[in-house]
């Protein structure tokens, strides 16, 4: 089978899809060559993720990691959600198929976009090194 339970699951049944009204933070990424773009929003309180939200327009695998991605962060400290790698979105989602790793590289990246816009709304200072800026596909051969 080249899908997991997990990811069927997710596809079929995404959670937190939507989108926060007045966001702290927006994060929209994607990618050209592959028509995948994920546009996350988060609420935060104290430094917390409240809530996550994702609207995806991409493949069944752009989905299932938004919606695992936003499940994984909820409920979690800022500093931690950015911690979120695409290795560890794959492993939650049981795997995925080579050719569809770049989308859990999408749904890192997505988070690390909207809490970078929640950083600069409020004037938080961070490292830049956390964020990438522009194409990071070079960073996830």
């Amino acid at each position: 089978m080249l899908y997991s339970e997990k990811v069927m699951d997710h596809f079929r049944n995404p959670r937190n899809v939507g989108e926060i009204e007045n966001a702290d933070g927006v994060g929209q990424v994607g990618n050209a060559k592959c028509g995948d773009i994920m546009r996350m929003t988060l609420k935060i309180d104290d430094g917390v993720i409240t809530d996550a939200k994702f609207t995806t327009f991409g493949c069944g695998s752009a989905i299932a990691t938004s919606s695992i991605a936003t499940e994984m962060i909820k409920g979690k400290p800022v500093s931690e959600a950015l911690e979120l790698s695409n290795k560890a979105v794959v492993e939650a989602l049981d795997g995925l198929p080579a050719h569809k790793i770049h989308c859990s590289v999408l749904a890192e990246e997505a988070v690390k976009a909207a809490v970078k816009d929640y950083y600069d709304k409020n004037h938080i200072a961070y490292d830049p090194k956390l964020f990438c800026e522009g194409d990071c596909a070079h960073c996830h051969e």
